[in-house]
């Protein structure tokens, strides 16, 4: 026996004779790295004058805590109890259970990304989104990009370089993340001009900006904030028979991609791609990821000469969507096809969920976990949320928990397996079933059983 306890720690052979578990789970570059660090940093301590343990299992116990540690993903699925259907940080729109076998498909088989079957050679992967878009938007031709920011960027830089774009003052827009739609003008090389002011613009200020140097009018979906009281704006219709009196081109930033009426289930009514090609717009241009409740892809409609010319653009590689994301896109796009859009895409099946099923499920989750008088089933309203219908609500049933302490049990929440992502408000802990996905619920309940009844 040695009285120094840095030469009784096992060497690194030995640990690993023992931890044939871990390197089947984590591989042997991992483990053996993770023992090195733990052997060192258990070293420091000892020459500190710490006790600590230092025998095999000790040091076995401790790589593999800190090895779980180092694999756990960032990106993790959550149960969204918020009540935000399209939550931005949360990823906004779930995918369907045919856009998920889609991408599940693309990515583990080869593909006709870029075949051409019936010629027997190269093609373009552009092909394959444009004729699902082409069905349910009407458009003549379809160019899909990887998001909203860069088809509204590749447009202008296509369109509109080096010479004007006409947009009224009300919807210079800020959006989530500093996108600012001067800043895209100016690194587009097109040309500001501002017309009107922030609360009223009228046809007349257009017209009176209009001169040989303007490419288009741009009209801006106004995102996660709305004018209300003494405001005005021109028509989208006013403005394309405007555009093309003087030889320039409308361009419709709809952003939320809606291709239904949201006014049919209680909402504000967005503006529908649809609306926007049948009042003239050349080009309308949206996201894939919000109410269209596809991936994230930015996606443009329109006229087919001008989408060849974007086609044509260097940007237009640099900025396009991947096989993944066309795939999840093309399913999607088929259940508004087939007229099922409302029972098979989880965006529009919450936004349409029938208020007396959310109060039985709410009910339902009351009573698994037993809270008794402290889980309560209240009215409360659930959000569109990611930019669309800014301040609409939709009326729901919240479970509401009182506990000792609000945050810290939410605190818990976040770190249970899968997180779980709930509202505080008036010292209770808040849960929407709106936005619960079907085959999270019941472990939702199960982490609030355990949380609840510890």
């Amino acid at each position: 026996m040695t009285d120094n306890p840095l030469r009784a720690l096992p060497a690194i052979d030995t640990l690993l004779h023992d931890a044939a578990a871990l390197v089947e789970r984590y591989g042997r570059p991992a483990v053996v790295t993770a023992l090195r660090t733990t052997l060192d940093q258990t070293r420091a301590k000892l020459r500190a004058g710490e006790a600590v343990p230092a025998d095999q299992a000790a040091i076995l116990d401790a790589a593999a805590i800190r090895l779980a540690r180092d694999f756990q993903p960032t990106l993790r699925s959550v149960i969204n109890a918020t009540g935000i259907i399209l939550h931005t940080n949360l990823g906004r729109a779930p995918l369907s259970d045919a856009a998920q076998a889609a991408i599940t498909q693309a990515a583990a088989n080869y593909s006709t990304l870029e075949y051409d079957l019936d010629a027997g050679k190269r093609g373009s992967r552009l092909t394959h989104p444009e004729r699902a878009l082409q069905a349910v938007t009407g458009a003549e031709a379809a160019l899909v990009v990887n998001n909203n920011a860069s088809a509204v960027l590749l447009i202008l830089s296509a369109l509109a370089h080096g010479r004007e774009v006409i947009i009224s003052r009300g919807q210079l827009i800020e959006i989530g993340g500093g996108f600012r739609i001067p800043d895209v003008l100016a690194q587009s090389g097109a040309h500001l001009v501002e017309v009107g002011t922030t609360n009223k613009t009228r046809l007349a200020d257009f017209e009176r900006a209009l001169t040989p140097a303007a490419a288009l009018l741009l009209r801006a979906h106004a995102s996660n904030f709305k004018q209300i009281g003494f405001v005005e704006a021109p028509p989208l219709d006013g403005l394309a028979k405007l555009a093309h009196k003087h030889g320039a081109l409308l361009i419709d930033d709809v952003g939320s991609g809606a291709l239904l009426d949201t006014a049919v289930y209680g909402l504000d009514h967005e503006p529908t791609v649809q609306e926007s090609l049948a009042a003239g717009a050349d080009l309308v241009a949206f996201s894939g990821d919000k109410l269209l409740g596809a991936p994230q892809a930015g996606i443009i409609v329109g006229k087919a000469a001008l989408i060849d010319k974007l086609k044509r653009h260097p940007l237009a590689r640099a900025m396009r969507a991947d096989k993944l994301c066309l795939a999840g896109l093309i399913a999607t796009l088929d259940h508004y096809r087939k007229g099922e859009a409302v029972t098979h895409i989880p965006v529009w099946r919450m936004i349409a969920a029938p208020l007396d099923k959310l109060v039985a499920t709410a009910q339902a989750w009351a009573n698994e976990i037993g809270g008794g008088a402290a889980a309560q089933v209240i009215v409360g309203e659930s959000l569109v949320g990611g930019g669309s219908l800014p301040g609409a609500t939709l009326p729901t049933v919240l479970l509401a928990l009182d506990v000792p302490n609000a945050t810290d049990f939410a605190a818990k929440l976040r770190a249970a397996d899968p997180p779980v992502i709930a509202r505080v408000a008036d010292r209770r802990v808040l849960f929407d079933p709106r936005t619960v996905l079907p085959a999270q619920a019941p472990i939702l309940t199960k982490v609030l059983y355990d949380l609840y009844n510890s």
